[in-house]
């Protein structure tokens, strides 16, 4: 007789957000958990765990460790495209993004707050974030870091080499920012560095959500969970789409080794599947009701907002000549990655005191400095939809690059306010060091830096808030707690719920959300716990014979 599974709780995604639900969750001895991931184990690969290789590893240089496809043409940048896709492996994208740390600020804590309510507050996302974090690196304001979390922060690196420091020089003399010891720090938001924050432990490994929060002390090497948790880790498993009664979410169903397998969850399903999760929404009939009819689906809530207000920050280079005597990394320690960066307000001087520039200098073998520009604060907007009600379909995922023309104008001042300035004072520190892409006549000429910026653009894999986290009427999928809007026990716990576009990279968010979505789960049974036990002596109490 074929055993039904069921469980608690039933989470899709290994991801950062996944990942730490599941342990949280799976802490309470008494909940039962059942982890679904579509990728293998691959913690103990070269090009995994070895961070030296994470540059690589964006590039897809190892596409076995990634889902598969590619976006619609852009309009904005010359109908390019660009790849669709993120980690299918334990971790997610944990286990092949950059590895850079970058907490949001206050700033966009408080658009969450007033959206939200106090549970998205900056006071107690700060808690939050220490609660998670294990920092090994220097600040100015110890009480805002976390010393005793599980996932290892490194600085990097512990001597700065003199490419890093000349750029740092160089950014500051041209912003006017002095140089700042630790960006995550809530009173230094802005400015040079020569040290970034790493998803590392001490001796430079890559740490992901599976490193970290599905280590050997949680789930055993056969998916079991280890302690007396009841935990079970499947991978190798694609969820197809959310099983319902009605209105009401009662579990997966998905491909393993070649069959598909049904499981049920007493309380929650929640979703952790990244770029993915509105797909599975949409394939279980929750979306924008003509798309789904169009494929086929029976709907069972309409929600336009579902796949609709995809955002992601935009990526540019400038390339300068070096100092060939100058070394972009340490040679004891090339897990550093970045030579130096900053985190920079609008250059249009609007906003001065918010952060909306982020630069990360790259070196290379081959005396060049590449300085990446990403923008912060885009305004323009894309969408997810599916083909066809066939699960392993690549959806149509338009990303509106530069769509909104304020997009443009505020790339093209990058690179006229800041560019152009950081390119003199660099010059002007070590002559080697000269603008070589783009060169100064085409910052000066407004219809070749456009151009140059759309030939030039990449894509950095920050999507989020295609299932945004706001109430129904203001463009949500789902509410402050993450359950999903016109249903009930479905829950999305990812970037994907990302409410307003965060001012840096999108890993530490999604860590947040899970932690958050978590505790709120285990503080809600706690209260269910003291309500019953209430109810019970209330009941003997009034039942008392006199």
């Amino acid at each position: 007789m074929k055993r039904t599974l069921f469980y608690d709780y039933i989470i899709v995604g290994t991801g950062p957000a996944g990942a730490v639900i599941a342990k949280l969750l799976s802490d309470q001895k008494k909940t039962s958990v059942l982890l679904l991931e579509a990728g293998e184990n691959n913690d103990k690969d070269i090009p995994i765990s070895h961070s030296t290789f994470a540059p690589e590893l964006e590039e897809q240089f190892f596409p076995k460790y990634f889902w598969q496809g590619e976006g619609t043409p852009q309009a904005g940048v010359d109908d390019r495209t660009f790849e669709w896709t993120t980690g299918r492996l334990f971790g997610g994208g944990s286990s092949i993004n950059g590895e850079q740390y970058v907490r949001y600020t206050s700033a966009v804590f408080k658009e969450w707050e007033e959206l939200l309510g106090p549970l998205w507050s900056p006071a107690r996302v700060i808690r939050r974030f220490k609660q998670l974090e294990n920092y090994n690196g220097k600040t100015t304001n110890p009480n805002a870091r976390g010393y005793n979390g599980r996932i290892d922060i490194r600085q990097a690196p512990v001597r700065p080499t003199a490419m890093a420091k000349k750029l740092v020089s160089a950014i500051e003399r041209a912003t006017g920012f002095p140089e700042i010891v630790d960006y995550n720090n809530p009173r230094t938001p802005l400015g040079p560095f020569t040290r970034w924050q790493l998803y590392q432990n001490p001796n430079g490994r890559r740490v992901s959500s599976s490193t970290a929060f599905l280590s050997s002390d949680i789930v055993s090497p056969g998916g079991r969970g280890v302690g007396g948790r009841r935990l079970r880790l499947l991978s190798n498993s694609t969820v197809l789409r959310v099983l319902f009664s009605g209105k009401e979410a009662k579990g997966v169903e998905f491909l393993r080794e070649g069959k598909c397998v049904k499981a049920y969850a007493r309380k929650n399903v929640i979703i952790s599947a990244g770029i993915n999760s509105a797909q599975i929404l949409m394939l279980s009939g929750i979306g924008p009701y003509h798309i789904l009819k169009q494929a086929g689906i029976t709907p069972i809530f309409n929600n336009p907002n579902v796949g609709k207000s995809l955002r992601n920050h935009t990526l540019n280079f400038a390339v300068f000549s070096a100092n060939p005597n100058d070394k972009a990394l340490p040679a004891s320690d090339p897990n550093s990655l970045y030579t130096g960066g900053a985190f920079l307000p609008e250059p249009s001087g609007t906003n001065p005191r918010r952060r909306a520039v982020q630069l990360v200098g790259i070196g290379s073998e081959e005396n060049r400095l590449s300085l990446a520009l990403i923008y912060l604060r885009p305004l323009s907007r894309g969408s997810i939809k599916i083909q066809n009600k066939d699960p392993l379909k690549i959806v149509l995922a338009d990303e509106g690059f530069l769509d909104n023309p304020s997009d443009m104008e505020a790339v093209k001042n990058i690179y006229k306010e800041y560019v152009r300035k950081i390119a003199a004072e660099l010059a002007a520190i070590d002559s080697s060091y000269q603008l070589i892409s783009p060169t100064i006549d085409i910052i000066d000429d407004d219809s070749k830096l456009e151009a140059f910026i759309k030939s030039n653009f990449d894509h950095n894999h920050h999507q989020q808030s295609s299932l945004r986290m706001a109430p129904l009427n203001k463009g949500g999928v789902v509410d402050r707690r993450g359950y999903v809007h016109g249903v009930k026990k479905l829950m999305v716990a990812d970037a994907s719920i990302i409410p307003f576009t965060v001012d840096g990279n999108t890993s530490a968010a999604s860590f947040l959300i899970g932690y958050t979505i978590a505790r709120q789960l285990i503080m809600h049974k706690r209260r269910l716990q003291r309500h019953r036990k209430f109810k019970k002596i209330r009941y003997l109490f009034e039942n008392e014979e006199e």
